[in-house]
This record gives structure tokens, sequence and C-alpha cells, in this order.
């Protein structure tokens, strides 16, 4: 029988569930927080369930020579070391709906404990004060809500604004015109909103893209009055930009339970009569911690006892019999995604993938998932191919899967076509000797490898233009290990998939983009 370790507080129903599925359960909610005691047993454990006071580090996963999973009872794992659980083996689970409508209301009551001052006026009538002229509030009915990022948390967030009367303009790069319709919202860029909003709210995880998306500038972009209300990620608002508009009085307020760093004992923004502030309490409802505790256990234990595989952040969803077969074809197809997903700048209507070969005999649910989640990567950090699909359909994007039992020159290959609002796209890989190869871009013929890091070009093809990339990166220091070229025809349109050996700093990637001829240049990593 499988054994799991409990070391944080969960629901008792939780240990029930896994007693009634099979596995023999050790309930020690306390004993997460000792360090020492866990690494000396957690060698005696297939599965290990937690919330956010243990930390599941490298050591922790390298002592437990019998762990097979660990599950996290809430959507954040920045407690558990993914790669080590990676390197080792070992499942990592998350709960990334359960506290969907806990984390949305909580948002909401916090836009309303800043427009009407209600912890401030509380505060002051406990101390026997009457200050009914001090604390003059803001009506949200015919406001206008910025929504930033409308996923699963914005979504709900902008219906129940929606309902109140507001008007909710909502920027999320994967939102569809026909998604946004249906929430009742207008899509908007996010120069757009910042410009109409009233209270801007934010419902996005926090990415290399979205690190500091309120930075100063854009909050002093804020009409003068405006509110911020952040309950999704510390990182997403520039505190000190923050601190220097609201005592220049340019913004009204600020509503914050997420903070860079946590947890948040002090912080230049306590004490500010214009600052509501909580110790991230976006999931903490009775009803949120029962469904992530119920919904931990039953995935853990359907691990465990049958093999099932749902919500991992590093597993793909195969059985034991398929993996060998789908491995390579798993990393192929996610690569693709990567590939589109970095070119692709504007709201995302439709992924398709087709399968030619004896590839299109496999079992393809995980294979397009794994598509999926490389489109949506680079701007939904926490995304996998378990909740790809997921998060794609909540945005609008429908998803088609095509075969076809001949595949010309190659065995297998996998097309991959991304239609956006303003472009469609293509891009077809396979494999030679297990390693994923690009072999099309844009209809136009390419033979290419992937690579950690590599600039992507489209050019006029004319005379000069090799020879002027080539300077270019080379002035700058920028080492080459690849140049793989490609055009549709003499004079017409060309690429350039170039492997450089580090990163492409954002000065060299611009004096590429003024280079003669060039049509776009993107830099990608893999």
């Amino acid at each position: 029988m499988p054994k799991v370790l409990v070391s944080d507080k969960l629901s008792e129903t939780a240990v029930r569930i896994f007693k009634e599925r099979g596995v023999d359960v050790d309930y020690e909610p306390t004993l997460g927080k000792d360090k020492d005691k866990l690494l000396s047993v957690i060698d005696q454990y297939d599965g290990l369930a937690v919330r956010s006071a243990t930390k599941a580090t490298k050591a922790v996963i390298e002592a437990g020579k019998n762990l097979k999973v660990i599950g996290r009872a809430g959507i954040g794992v920045d407690n558990i070391d993914i790669p080590a659980a990676t390197a080792a083996g070992v499942v990592v689970m998350n709960t990334p709906y359960g506290n969907a409508i806990t984390t949305a209301e909580h948002a909401i009551a916090m836009m309303f404990s800043l427009v009407r001052s209600i912890p401030q006026a509380s505060a002051s009538t406990h101390q026997g004060k009457w200050e009914k002229s001090a604390f003059m509030g803001t009506e949200v009915f015919g406001k206008t809500l910025g929504v930033i990022g409308c996923g699963n948390i914005g979504s709900i967030v902008a219906d129940r604004a929606v309902g109140l009367r507001m008007r909710v303009a909502a920027f999320d790069p994967f939102l569809t015109e026909e998604r946004a319709i249906e929430l009742g919202v207008e899509k908007v860029d996010l120069e757009t909103l910042l410009a109409r909003a009233d209270i801007v709210t934010l419902h996005t995880p926090l990415t290399d893209q979205t690190r500091n998306i309120l930075s100063r500038e854009n909050l002093s972009k804020l009409k003068k009055g405006a509110f911020v209300v952040n309950c999704a990620r510390g990182g997403l608002v520039d505190e000190e930009g923050l601190k220097e508009l609201l005592d220049s009085g340019h913004l009204a307020g600020a509503a914050l339970d997420v903070f860079v760093k946590e947890p948040a004992t002090e912080h230049p923004l306590f004490g500010n009569p214009k600052v509501v502030a909580t110790p991230h309490l976006g999931a903490s409802t009775t009803e949120a911690q029962e469904n992530v505790a119920i919904q931990i256990a039953e995935q853990m234990a359907d691990y465990l006892v049958r093999g099932a595989v749902s919500n991992s952040l590093n597993s793909p969803s195969v059985t034991a019999e398929e993996a060998p077969r789908l491995k390579k074809f798993i990393a192929l197809a996610e690569k693709l995604g990567a590939f589109a997903g970095q070119l692709t700048q504007t709201g995302l209507k439709k992924i398709e993938v087709i399968y030619e070969g004896d590839v299109s005999q496999l079992n393809l649910k995980p294979l397009t998932a794994s598509a999926v989640a490389g489109v949506l990567k680079p701007m939904l950090q926490d995304v996998n191919i378990v909740n790809a699909p997921v998060l794609a359909r909540e945005r609008g994007i429908s998803i088609a899967e095509t075969t076809r039992d001949d595949a010309d020159a190659y065995d297998s290959i996998i097309r991959l076509k991304i239609t956006s609002e303003t472009q469609t796209r293509t891009v077809s890989g396979t494999t030679f000797g297990g390693a994923p190869r690009i072999v099309e871009i844009k209809g136009v013929d390419m033979e290419a490898g992937f690579y950690p890091h590599m600039l992507y070009t489209t050019n006029e093809d004319k005379p000069g233009f090799i020879g002027a990339l080539g300077r270019t990166l080379g002035e700058a220091g920028v080492n080459i290990a690849t140049f793989n070229l490609g055009r549709a025809g003499p004079g017409e349109g060309a690429i350039a998939l170039v492997a450089i050996d580090d990163p492409l700093k954002d000065d060299v990637l611009e004096k590429v983009r003024a280079l003669p001829h060039v049509i776009q240049a993107t830099a990608l990593s893999f």
C-alpha cells in the first residue's frame, strides 16, 4: 500500500479520501515547519502533500528515496523545487482551480474596502470617533474596471463587476473578441486600459513579460484619482512607484494582498491611509481550503494507485506503456508551440495541430496539449500540458487536431498552425535521431534544431543582408552556433534562424531590427 505524508494543515476530508482510495496516510500538520525532522522521515513515503509551510527543497527531494509525487493543495508551487523533483522523477501536482472563486471574491472585497475606506472607518469607529465626513467614498456603479489578465480568476472578477453595473475593459493577449463578448467586457490594449480605468485589478501570473506590468511609468498613465488592486502576485506592481504616486496624490488608493517579499512584516506602504493591505488572503476561505484539499488527495491517490496523472507541472498525462513512444514527439510539439508562441503578439483565435505519418496513430491528446502549453507559456508561466487546454478554452481559443496517414518526405511530421487576430502562422517539425527539428516555417523549407537561445528574422531577399546580420552580431560579441536560411523564392520573403551561445540583449536586437530589409526580428529561448 502506498504511503503519503501530509506535513501541513489540510482538511480531514483529504485524509479520509486517501484511506478510501487505498493509500496509507500519516497526518502531521506541523511537521513541515521542522526541516530536520522532515529530512529524517521523508524516505518512508511515496507521496508528500503540502500547502505553503512545507519547503520541498532539493535536499528533501533527494532524501525521499521512495518519493513518487508531491501534491500542493493550492496553485502556488514556490515552495517546491520543481527542477529537482523532475530530475528525481517525482511528479509535482497542484490544484489550480480550487480557489478561483475565493480569490476573485477577495479582489472584489478589496475593491469595495478601498473605494469606501472601510478598514479605516472601522478602526476610527472602534476608537470611539464618529468621523462621518472624513470617509467620503466613491461608487463603483458606472465606473470602468480595468482587468489585467482575463483568465480563470480575472473572468470571474469581470463577471462580478458586470453584475455591479461597472464597465469592464480587459487586457489579455490571449483573450479573443468572441470570449470578450461572451463575458460582456471590452478587449483593449494596455495603453487604452490605463487611460480609461477608474480602478485597475490584476489577475495574471508573474512572468518575465508581466513583471512590473504596472511600472511607475504605467501607473502615471492612470487617470488622476484612480485606484489599484493587486490580489494576484507581488512583483506585478512597482511598489516604489506606487508609493510615489500615492504620496503625490495622483493615485487615490491601493489595495494589496500580495507583495514582492513575503511575509511582509514591514513595508514602506504600511501605515499609509490610502492603502488597504491583507496578508495574502486570496485563497483563505473554508470552502477554498476544503476544495483544494479534496482535489489534491484525489489526484495523488489516483496517481499512486492507478498511475493516472492530472494537474502535473512536470509530467505529461500518459500511461507507462505510451511514454517511451511519445516522449520525443511531446518534446517536438512543445518546442514547436514555444516557437510560435514567442512570435505571436496579438490575441490568439485558434491552434491547429496536424499529425502526418506514423505519429498520427499515437495518443494525440498529450501531444496537442504539449503544443498548446508551448504556445501559451511565454505569457502564462504556470501552464502545463494538463491545464493548457483549459486555459485556452477560458480565453476563447479553439483547438483542433487533424491526422493524415502519409507524411510526404518524413515518417512522421507535426504541423502547427496558429491563427491570431491579424495573421496565420505555420511551423512544422519532425525528429532526427530522437531530437526535435524544424523543417518548415510559413511555407518555407527549413532544417534547423532547437537551441537554448536563438534569433529569428524575416527579411526581404536582398544581397548583403546575411553579411550585415553576421557583422552586427559579431560586433556585439554574439557568438553564432548555427546559421540556418530559407526563402520562398529568389527575391521573395526570406527567413534566418540563428542559434547563439547567450541570450540576445535588447540593444543588439534593436540593431538587428534596424538593418535594411528586416521585416521582423525576435529573440527566442527554448
